[in-house]
């Protein structure tokens, strides 16, 4: 049996950056609790004008290896969501480089770009080269884990008509890759705002001949037919809420930050909604608070761990490919003995139960 300190020691260590979501002051207290009494006025000024460095959040141990060291950190990039997708882009930039300079400095081979950092700089592509350090986006494993959540949920989903809202970005795209060589439903939808990826997209699906019903959409409108809707855009708050989903749908929502409304729990009883892209880790420690329950971590977070644990020199940046998705998935097979697998269900962050199978309807 091979030795697991021994193993570790052969791995590369990490960082994993992420960033305040809609909220800043409550993810800001994950970090130090006083930061949360500050209103968001003195928080959208402060972050933008003052010189506030990059600052760990976490410290990530493997619980296989006794040696006391990190494995890797959790690094807050101190630019709210907002301000990720309006500011000046060079400035945002700058902010996340910085993250990656202080990754460095901790002694990281391999960084993830959590949440939005990895959209707002072309997939890790505008950042600069940097020798010795491989970076990824995290969205290969996202979107494995995704499928799995997927198909854990199309049996509460009686139609059989999925809709991917955010079909053509980098998870999105892999995900409906994925599915095309191993259908979901029977009829699929995509949807996203440029006509020509969608297309383009949609015929790479028909071309595969499952026999699965393929349609695109540039509107929101057309989440209200689907029984199950996985959402995976990149905005800086809710897009979807009550009025747009058909009843008794099950959604998905695979965002940070999240895109469905929290008023759905009270304005649509009837719509199920799951957090997307989380998973069980009960043999890595995560010192730190990142909003999940202890045991969990976020999939993006996992293909970064997954990466320096497997000793991975080769970038995953810009759009995720299925061949990096299934090399993702192997790695997790192979570090099975710390968790890596699809964790038990959250509906905004709290833990609930998967909704369960509908009724079957037998023809007249």
């Amino acid at each position: 049996m091979s030795d697991p300190t021994a193993a570790a020691a052969a791995a590369k260590r990490f960082a994993f950056l992420v960033h305040p979501r809609a909220d800043v002051a409550s993810d800001m207290a994950r970090v130090w609790r006083p930061l949360g009494r500050m209103p968001a006025a003195a928080w959208d000024w402060g972050l933008k004008t003052l010189p506030v460095p990059p600052v760990p959040l976490a410290t990530v141990h493997r619980r296989d290896v006794a040696d006391g060291r990190p494995a890797g950190w959790v690094i807050v990039v101190p630019v709210g969501a907002s301000q990720l997708l309006t500011e000046d882009r060079r400035w945002v930039i700058s902010k996340v480089e910085q993250a990656v300079d202080k990754a460095e400095r901790l002694g990281a081979e391999v960084v993830g770009l959590g949440a939005l950092t990895a959209p707002v700089t072309g997939g890790g592509r505008l950042l600069r080269p940097r020798p010795g350090l491989t970076m990824t986006t995290g969205n290969a494993f996202t979107a494995h884990l995704t499928v799995e959540g997927l198909r854990r949920l199309l049996p509460a989903a009686p139609g059989g008509h999925v809709a991917i809202v955010g079909a053509t970005g980098s998870v999105g795209s892999c995900v409906v890759r994925l599915l095309a060589d191993e259908p979901l439903g029977t009829r699929l939808t995509l949807i996203a705002r440029g006509e020509r990826r969608l297309q383009n997209l949609a015929m790479d699906v028909a071309a595969r001949g499952t026999g699965v019903e393929v349609h695109t959409s540039t509107s929101l409108d057309a989440v209200r037919e689907a029984d199950l809707v996985l959402v995976l855009t990149s905005a800086a708050d809710a897009l979807l809420g009550s009025a747009q989903f058909k009843r008794g749908a099950v959604v998905l929502d695979d965002t940070q930050p999240r895109n469905t409304d929290a008023a759905l729990l009270v304005q649509r009883p009837d719509v199920t909604v799951i957090d997307g892209g989380v998973a069980a880790v009960p043999g890595i420690d995560l010192r730190g608070d990142i909003g999940l329950p202890r045991g969990l971590a976020y999939a993006c977070l996992c293909e970064t761990m997954l990466m320096a644990f497997d000793g991975h020199d080769a970038h995953a940046l810009g759009e995720a490919d299925v061949e990096h998705a299934l090399r993702m998935r192997d790695a997790a097979r192979r570090f099975a003995s710390l968790g890596f697998t699809l964790a038990d269900p959250l509906s905004f962050g709290r833990a609930t139960s998967w909704p369960e199978p509908a009724p079957l309807t037998l023809a007249a």
